[in-house]
């Protein structure tokens, strides 16, 4: 599916869609995956087909400037970019959103769907929502993601991102693919390309203005948020201080262990399992 978006960037967001076999008698189901991923990562992959299972026609959502997108675009994702989320929603054709419309992130995409609910606006039924390994104090998460023990992780990263800039060269303008490549890390990446590029004076301000954790009070639909407090790349103050209690509309699911985005096991890929309670108990 393309999406035209309408902001006069003339960007072009483009997205899979799945039909289950039965046929369509349940909420679409969208998917949005995390950093430096696409529709063709692995947990989106697997969480798709967990859901066409269950009956729900699945849309795996390449953000602006990721996976096949990257051609079409001229700006890029970034973990607040909820209106690009918004215009798609409302450029769904009428008998694909029918029935609603259910949200599902991971990672950054988990970030920008809580963002999204709690920002409330929605252009069609958003039924509810879903958050896997969220980094809900974007500030937080940046820096624990930049610290020794996750380097290697955190360079290859890094280093996809400056690749996908240079490789867009021509498209992102030499300016942010200048500042790209000479970041030193996440946090100087957030500070030198996506909080000006974006209108932003910094990364603490990008991060403060994105960041999920000020949005979870203002959810009004049901929201799931699952969370692994072993998360090497998120540091689970924030989980563990919010009162999750005050909010009913919030259903947690947290382990002691899982890592980021992992949550794999015998009987199958826990997040996956959680999701599949949470719609049954809302149906």
């Amino acid at each position: 599916m393309r999406f035209v978006l309408a902001d006069g960037s003339g960007d072009v967001l483009l997205g899979r869609l799945n039909q289950p076999e039965a046929g369509r008698a349940r909420p679409l189901a969208v998917l949005l995956h995390g950093l430096t991923g696409s529709e063709d990562s692995f947990y989106v992959r697997a969480t798709a087909s967990m859901l066409l299972g269950r009956g729900h026609p699945v849309l795996r959502l390449n953000l602006r400037g990721a996976g096949p997108s990257a051609s079409f675009c001229s700006r890029r994702y970034h973990a607040g970019r909820t209106g690009d989320v918004r215009q798609v929603l409302g450029l769904l054709p009428p008998d694909l959103a029918d029935r609603g419309v259910i949200l599902v992130g991971w990672s950054l995409g988990g970030n920008c769907t809580l963002k999204f609910l709690g920002e409330g606006d929605f252009p069609v039924p958003v039924l509810a929502g879903a958050a896997i390994s969220a980094p809900i104090d974007l500030a937080a998460s940046s820096r624990l993601f930049g610290s020794p023990p996750n380097r290697l992780y955190h360079n290859r990263l890094l280093g996809q991102m400056k690749a996908d800039m240079q490789a867009n060269r021509a498209r992102v303008a030499d300016r942010w693919a200048d500042a790209a490549l000479s970041a030193r890390d996440l946090w100087d990446f957030d500070d030198k390309v996506v909080a000006p590029w974006n209108g932003w004076s910094g990364a603490p301000e990008y991060y403060a203005v994105n960041s999920a954790l000020s949005f979870l009070p203002r959810i009004k639909v049901p929201a799931l948020v699952v969370h692994a407090l072993d998360d090497p790349w998120i540091p689970p103050g924030a989980y563990r201080d919010f009162r999750w209690d005050s909010y009913p509309q919030l259903y947690t699911a947290f382990s002691q262990a899982g890592g980021h985005v992992g949550f794999h096991g015998a009987t199958g890929i826990w997040s996956d399992l959680c999701l599949d309670l949470f719609l049954k108990a809302l149906v």
